[in-house]
């Protein structure tokens, strides 16, 4: 879609800068708050907190390690993964290019976060009761959005039946 269209790369850069841009203030309001009160536990409703952790893995906490070998081999299989998905951007057809942006958009804030402060902030706490689900971060949910739209898009709109002359 983005082959030769100017238009769609504009929209694509914008979508990109507006995700990247609402993950950077939202970490960014976050981690104020825990420069003036040392500690975020933000209680919100019944089923939503903001508490701040640092996330040296992946989404969700995955692989997190103390180990700077490990931490940087995820960091630049991130990188690597990011490059990737601005070949896809750009070699995609329909609305898939727009869920591969929002991945770009939230992969890359969490990339910057990587780079930048050595572990991404996380503080987006959904529980019910007792059970927490994983602290996550407004990067997360796009990258999540995307992916989850992805495979949507493949399993019900990409999938072509087989002919039916075909032998098994």
């Amino acid at each position: 879609m983005l082959k030769n269209n100017k238009k769609n790369f504009l929209l694509a850069l914008l979508i990109f800068i507006i995700i990247f841009a609402f993950d950077r203030t939202s970490k960014i309001y976050i981690l104020n708050l825990a420069e003036t009160d040392k500690y975020v536990d933000i209680y919100v409703n019944p089923f939503l907190n903001f508490h701040l952790i640092w996330n040296t893995g992946i989404g969700f906490g995955l692989f997190s390690s103390e180990e700077n070998f490990y931490y940087n081999l995820i960091t630049v299989l991130i990188f690597l993964i990011n490059i990737i998905i601005i070949l896809l951007i750009f070699k995609s057809s329909n609305s898939s290019f727009f869920f591969f942006v929002m991945i770009l958009g939230g992969s890359s804030g969490n990339l910057f976060d990587r780079i930048y402060y050595q572990a991404v902030p996380d503080f987006i706490d959904l529980h019910y009761g007792y059970f927490h689900w994983f602290v996550f971060n407004v990067a997360d949910i796009f990258i999540t959005i995307g992916i989850t739209c992805l495979i949507i898009v493949e399993f019900f709109y990409n999938n072509k039946k087989k002919p039916n002359n075909e032998k098994i």
